[in-house]
């Protein structure tokens, strides 16, 4: 298959410009997408851009990951309903380096190669741009009329927020972005979301009109669930790529609570698995859906490639410890299992408390395992709660220091997925 024929089967491409295809078939070709540095660690949205990269170097392309230092303090308008809080310098120079060193995990750099990756700042080039040249140089290319046409300009504009100049002239700066690179890097391609057409065919009409010359785009779409929800969000926010923020226990948990639906999508997107791999783990799975084969491998493929192996062999212990061993008795966890494990959420907790004896639904609101007693109160009568594996089924159990493994340690669990330590001080 050709890098557009693969990533068709693979349901990652939406919007595609004519003759786009016909240049990757032609010859090498240098491509980019942006990544917008608003946090120092990329999420799970993100994957999608990285993984065009990462097939685009595969089919023997040259990709080219821009890190928007400059567009970055404007703030991108797209899929946004309000304007977005602006950045410092410093934070920016934080998110950057936090996201840099995430791309060199997955694209090869080695200067050596011919297709070898590249990554560039967009403040390298605006940072020494002043206005009036930005206004005479680029702004006189683009109509008002052709900018106010696009989507995420015209949705801003119609609501009631409505848009300010700054996040306006942001397609103009990733057009320009685009013209730079074709100028500089001899980029001919760029990739991104659908919700980034607009913006992405911005910088072409500005290649034409400005240089004289031909580039290219093509979008994959938005990832969705099948349940309406959004992907990438649990309960307790985004599902980061850096461990320190997601840990690769509670990132593998969630593709492998993914439902049927969703895994039979996402593991053509989200691995490298051959079409012969995949329609055979899919009859499988139709074959045994029970076994959830489909979202042990979605899970493994996904978690290594973000954690590598040893992040995967640490979800898999974590996985093991707590879930495997769920109907033994809580003492097969040693204090050593208990202090070093990975992936579950820990706080501290006063021990004066517990010793003095509090109901479980006091002490699960003041922890914040639930957000409030009445919430804390449904949740232990519909039995949802459990104590060191024991379930807690009676609003008025008091905790007291006998629960106390090792003398320190508590174990909660709330539903089937969610587990926290407390730990007494």
């Amino acid at each position: 298959m050709t890098l557009i024929e693969e990533l068709i089967w693979r349901g990652m491409l939406q919007d595609i410009m004519p003759g786009t295809e016909e240049q990757l078939n032609k010859e090498m070709t240098s491509a980019y997408i942006g990544f917008d540095p608003t946090a120092d660690s990329l999420h799970i949205g993100s994957l999608v851009p990285i993984l065009l990269l990462v097939h685009l170097q595969k089919a023997g392309h040259k990709p080219i990951a821009l890190i928007g230092g400059a567009t970055g303090m404007i703030g991108d308008p797209s899929g946004k309903s309000e304007e977005r809080n602006l950045l410092s310098r410093e934070q920016l120079d934080i998110n950057i380096a936090g996201i840099r060193k995430q791309l060199e995990k997955h694209l090869d750099f080695n200067p050596g190669l011919k297709n070898s990756a590249e990554l560039v700042n967009n403040y390298d080039w605006f940072r020494d741009l002043g206005f009036i040249d930005f206004l005479r140089d680029v702004g006189k290319h683009i109509t008002v009329n052709y900018m106010m046409a696009k989507d995420s300009v015209k949705k801003r504009i119609e609501g009631d927020t409505g848009i300010s100049y700054t996040e306006f002239a942001y397609q103009l700066m990733q057009g320009y972005d685009y013209y730079w690179l074709y100028q500089h890097k001899n980029c001919k391609l760029q990739m991104g979301g659908s919700d980034q057409w607009g913006n992405i065919t911005t910088g072409t009409e500005l290649i034409r009109r400005k240089a004289g010359g031909e580039a290219f785009a093509f979008t994959c779409p938005l990832i969705t669930k099948a349940d309406g929800g959004k992907f990438g969000k649990t309960e307790k926010g985004n599902v980061w790529l850096n461990a320190e923020r997601t840990t690769s226990y509670q990132f593998y948990q969630f593709w492998f609570n993914a439902s049927d639906k969703d895994a039979e999508k996402w593991i053509k997107i989200f691995t490298f698995l051959s079409p012969e791999e995949i329609n055979t783990l899919l009859d499988r799975h139709d074959q045994n859906p029970a076994a959830r084969e489909l979202q042990k491998t979605l899970a493994r493929e996904i978690t290594v490639f973000v954690h590598g192996e040893e992040g995967y062999k640490e979800a898999m212990e974590t996985t093991e410890k707590l879930f495997s061993q769920q109907s033994a008795s809580v003492e097969t966890l040693s204090a050593a299992d208990l202090e070093n494990m990975e992936g579950i959420i820990k706080f501290e907790y006063s021990r004066e408390k517990i010793n003095s004896g509090i109901d479980i639904v006091s002490f699960l609101a003041e922890t914040g395992a639930l957000p409030s007693k009445g919430e804390a109160r449904k949740m232990v009568q519909n039995g949802g709660i459990s104590i060191n594996r024991n379930k807690i089924n009676d609003i008025a159990h008091k905790i007291s220091s006998a629960d106390l493994l090792y003398d320190t340690y508590l174990l909660i669990q709330k539903g089937k997925k969610n587990y926290y330590l407390l730990k007494a001080r």
